[in-house]
């Protein structure tokens, strides 16, 4: 009897303590998540020079691959002319075409494409009579593309002149034959309103400094960039093209490559530019969308991680990261909600002492967290565009104040659509948002 009491004190303890640690785990993640990328994004600077390829050669024209740059477009009248434009005038490489994946379009998007091809020869278009989502037009235009080599790139996309040339210096060499994508470095152009600005911070250094530590760590990425990605057609069919009932087909697509083994690949160098949301509420629908698509992802590939984790062990720093990243989610919004009704409680039961008490501690966690934030951003801003955009670090409070707030919010209200669509009742549809012309 009295071994069987000692027993299950111990047991009692134990379990005490492991809850504690994971407790303990939860509530430091995004500290130690903000240091982890700012070793990361400094290990890809310094250590990690082979897979970097910050120099890159002129191909000579006799020797370019022929590249399909794809723009799938969904009433896309404001931007389409302004981009295919660029495209053909101010790109440095010869041996490429343009097409148009003109999907249900219902404005002046098809009459604008066939009087550009009057002019642009290159210019090609399949017409989908029926809006199916960005996927499915990418998968109808693999059959359609002549080039070896696929660009994804949205209607509101410019990369840069050498873009093209820049990405086939990812392909050339024998240690690229497993290269099954290369991802270029957003450029935020409407900086105009706070947000912008803000998303500037993000995108252009956030972003990148992820994505660096990713490459870093086992060759792994958790996305390519939707609107400006480089892809060997052999990889995109050989994981039977995008899946078309996805909230993010960049994110799944990323993840199906290195679950067959496909290296992805970061190229930092690569400068490419495209319109941020300038609204909180495209901003929120936004971050859901990209927040269902990473849960998607995790559940579509958490069994093939438990059954086989010796065959997918290179990949496992990317799904530990995102099942903590999902159940931080949680516990965020959970014990927000609670630490709120809590506070609420004690301010109207008189009880002031407790409500500065909880204000307090809180402010000493958010000061941890804001100073981590920190140490990443100024990595991040120092590293990307060799610190050219060190004038941005002012918007960076407002980043890590709202962004990293409503990120969590958006998983934990995504979960459930993203479970359904894993049971079969996704829809790849979309609607594109509203655009505004370059041209100033």
């Amino acid at each position: 009897m009295f071994d069987f009491f000692i027993d299950s004190i111990l047991k009692a303890t134990l379990g005490k303590t492991i809850l504690n640690v994971l407790l303990l785990i939860l509530c430091l993640y995004p500290v130690v998540g903000s240091f982890f990328w700012f070793a990361g994004a400094l290990s890809y600077r310094f250590l990690k020079t082979h897979k970097r390829d910050d120099d890159w050669e002129v191909i000579p024209v006799d020797k370019q691959p022929l590249i399909t740059i794809m723009i799938p477009a969904h009433n896309e009248e404001v931007m389409i002319e302004e981009t295919i434009t660029y495209l053909f005038d101010q790109l440095n490489y010869t041996n490429f075409e343009v097409l148009v994946m003109n999907d249900g379009s219902t404005d002046k998007t098809a009459a604008i494409i066939h009087r550009l091809q009057e002019t642009y020869p290159r210019l090609r278009t399949v017409e989908i009579l029926k809006n199916k989502g960005k996927a499915h037009a990418f998968n109808i235009g693999m059959y359609f593309a002549k080039g070896e080599y696929i660009l994804s790139n949205d209607a509101d996309t410019i990369p840069e002149p050498d873009a093209l040339m820049k990405y086939m210096n990812f392909f050339r060499r024998e240690r690229d034959m497993n290269t099954s994508a290369v991802t270029a470095n957003m450029d935020v152009q409407n900086r105009t309103t706070l947000l912008g600005k803000s998303q500037t911070v993000e995108f252009t250094s956030i972003v990148g400094v992820i994505k660096r530590s990713q490459t870093a760590v086992n060759d792994s990425m958790y996305a390519y960039s939707g609107a400006n990605t480089m892809y060997k057609k052999d990889f995109l069919i050989d994981v039977g093209g995008f899946r078309q009932n996805r909230a993010t087909e960049d994110i799944s697509i990323a993840w199906d490559h290195q679950m067959i083994g496909a290296v992805p690949r970061f190229a930092p160098n690569i400068i490419f530019h495209m319109n941020v949301p300038e609204t909180i509420k495209d901003l929120y629908h936004q971050r859901k969308r990209w927040a269902q698509g990473g849960t998607e992802v995790w559940l579509t590939n958490i069994w093939k991680f438990l059954r086989h984790p010796v065959e997918h062990r290179y990949q496992w720093s990317m799904f530990l990261d995102s099942t903590l990243s999902i159940i931080w989610s949680f516990f965020f919004t959970i014990t927000s909600a609670g630490f709120i009704g809590l506070m609420l409680y004690f301010l109207f039961t008189g009880d002031f002492e407790r409500v500065m008490h909880g204000i307090l501690i809180s402010f000493v966690f958010v000061t941890f967290e804001m100073f981590a934030g920190f140490m990443q951003l100024l990595a991040a801003l120092l590293l990307d565009h060799h610190g050219a955009k060190m004038k941005y670090l002012f918007f960076a409070p407002l980043y890590m104040l709202f962004y990293w707030m409503v990120n969590p919010v958006t998983v934990v209200m995504t979960f459930v659509p993203a479970l359904k669509t894993i049971l079969g009742f996704g829809s790849g549809t979309w609607v594109s948002p509203k655009r505004q012309s370059m041209k100033k």
